[in-house]
């Protein structure tokens, strides 16, 4: 790991946080990322500052510069805390790094997350993915529609994308792994309690597999989490496959329609009449496929290059306060 790298974990990361060290949110990371930026700094030289640094260099008050001292002091029990999950078979990459998911930078810029703990092959991140997406609760006809999908992405070099729940999401992985092809599983949970049933470590050991988290190993299910996780989905993939969704409700329908407006990569979706969410992101510009379809997702006209999301006022390298209080 790069110097720029250890510094984003000091800041970031929520290991080893005790009583008065409160780690820097994403959106707070942003805004000092492009602070730094600015001044043509990078993230390993705030290690060096001082109290008066913090205070005249960036504004910050005498909290806020107590807060990033704090985070910096912690820098020794942190890289033993690192350690420790490395020898589980867990690591960590950040955005200063060349291993970092380059398809998440490249469309969501400073919107994705700092850190991703993770454990695999990060390899699979460069190659070509397909995502699926859909209800947890799922019929005979989902099922029996996913595995025959999975199948022709797969028998195309197509890695799958999944968000790791239960229903299409775990029906996708499972298959795709089946076949003998790769997965990408981006956790809103622990990713700890993952790695320790057999068939997944197996599939980690054979490099055909990579869980990612962008929150700490041992975390509970968040549902904020798991809605911020969907965007991952699509933007790691060359094309997502709706399967199933609610209409008008729930993380797929949410997740669907938030990349159709930001086109960060195509669409698929399920011509099913019996599910009128499904039509309706077909109404909203998805591509409809059915059980013929050649499962190309590279075969369809190419959307328009996606924008990363313009910053908000405060992001915009203002004489700041750079974090929350």
């Amino acid at each position: 790991m790069n110097p720029n790298g250890e510094a984003i974990i000091i800041l970031c990361s929520h290991l080893c946080v005790g009583e008065g060290v409160k780690p820097l949110e994403p959106r707070e990371w942003s805004k000092l990322a492009q602070w730094l930026r600015e001044r043509g700094m990078e993230p390993r030289e705030l290690l060096e500052f001082s109290r008066e640094d913090f205070c005249g260099q960036m504004g910050c008050t005498s909290e806020q510069a107590e807060r990033m001292l704090r985070l910096i002091g912690r820098s020794a029990s942190l890289s033993f805390e690192v350690s420790r999950y490395r020898s589980m078979g867990i690591g960590l990459v950040t955005r200063a790094e060349e291993d970092y998911p380059r398809r998440l930078k490249q469309k969501l810029g400073n919107a994705c997350p700092p850190i991703f703990y993770y454990a695999g092959n990060l390899e699979l991140l460069r190659g070509p993915c397909v995502g699926y997406v859909g209800s947890r609760s799922i019929q005979a006809q989902d099922l029996d529609f996913t595995a025959r999908t999975v199948r022709k992405t797969v028998e195309r070099g197509f890695a799958v994308v999944s968000g790791g729940a239960k229903g299409v999401d775990t029906a996708a992985e499972t298959e795709a792994l089946l076949q003998g092809g790769g997965a990408v599983v981006y956790l809103a949970d622990s990713l700890m309690r993952r790695i320790k049933k057999k068939e997944v470590l197996r599939a980690v050991q054979e490099g055909r597999l990579v869980l990612l988290s962008s929150v700490k190993p041992d975390a509970g299910f968040r549902a904020g989490i798991a809605m911020a996780r969907n965007r991952l989905i699509y933007c790691q993939s060359s094309g997502t496959v709706v399967v199933r969704s609610d209409l008008e409700q729930g993380g797929t329908w949410s997740g669907a329609t938030e990349c159709l407006k930001h086109q960060w990569s195509p669409v698929f979706c399920w011509d099913q009449p019996e599910y009128p969410g499904n039509a309706a992101l077909i109404a909203r510009g998805a591509i409809p496929v059915d059980g013929g379809w050649s499962g190309d997702v590279l075969a369809q006209p190419s959307l328009p290059q996606a924008q990363p999301p313009a910053p908000q006022a405060e992001e915009r390298g203002e004489q700041m306060t750079l974090f929350t209080n």
